[in-house]
Parts: C-alpha cells; structure tokens; sequence
C-alpha cells in the first residue's frame, strides 16, 4: 500500500450542497435559509453572545475571585530539588542553569516537599515556613 494510493471508502464522502441552483436542486429560491429576518441575508449573523440588546448573561452575573497576573512567573521548588544542586549558595540564576526553573520565571518559592540533608543558604528566593524550618534545621540559612 502507498500514500498517494490511499482513497476514502465508497459512499463515504458526499459532495456538498449547491444552494441557490434552482428548483430541480431541492435548495432553489431561498436556498435553505427560510424567509426573511436577519439570518437570511448576507452577513446577517452577531457575535457570540449577543442576546437582541438585552443585557447578555456574560454581563448581567457578577465577577468572581482573584486572578493573579504574575502567578505564571512565580515558580515552585521542592526541598527535594534543592538538595541535589551542587554548592552551598542557591539564588534564581543557580535554579535557571540547573534546569529546575524556567527561565521565563522572575522568581522561586521553595515548598516543603522532601527532605534536605545539607547546608544550604537561599538568596532572594521565597520560601514556604515549613521549608524556612527544614532549611534551618539542617545548618543552612534564608536571605
């Protein structure tokens, strides 16, 4: 069998509709768009939710909640993942290269998630009261 040789089974495409080809076609005069209104002529259709100029429902319910606009550049980071980067000093440009943040992130929060077995001291990144007690617990300091 080759690629170009490939064919959909029989009956299993249809030509379309030709509208607006006279009576013998089925779809002659109007050409399945009934009588008259707005969705019979041209370029007769409104946006999504536009309900006649009445107030729309998007509008009339009240907005909800925070949406926080720099939640995509604030970054996550187990203790885990801490405790395998190689030196003693751990800012966000050591994270970058490490390949454990994104470089599109401005910054990393440290969560307490494993276990730290080592010295660390952690500058300009946020951390977690959980993961600031394990830190320190295990000899290393926050900045």
């Amino acid at each position: 069998m080759q690629l170009n040789s490939i064919k959909p089974a029989v009956g299993a495409k249809h030509s379309s509709r030709r509208v607006g080809r006279g009576i013998g076609s089925g779809l002659g005069k109007t050409a399945g768009r009934g009588h008259k209104g707005q969705k019979s002529r041209t370029g007769g259709f409104h946006k999504v939710g536009f309900e006649g100029g009445q107030m729309p429902l998007q509008r009339r319910l009240p907005k909800r909640g925070f949406v926080s606009l720099t939640r995509k550049s604030v970054a996550e980071v187990r203790l885990s993942a801490l405790s395998k980067l190689p030196g003693e000093v751990i800012d966000i440009l050591a994270l970058k290269q490490a390949g454990i943040v994104p470089n599109s992130a401005l910054t990393a929060r440290v969560i307490l998630s494993g276990s730290i077995g080592r010295a660390l001291k952690l500058q300009g990144i946020a951390v977690t009261k959980g993961a600031k007690a394990a830190i320190e617990a295990s000899g290393g300091s926050v900045e």
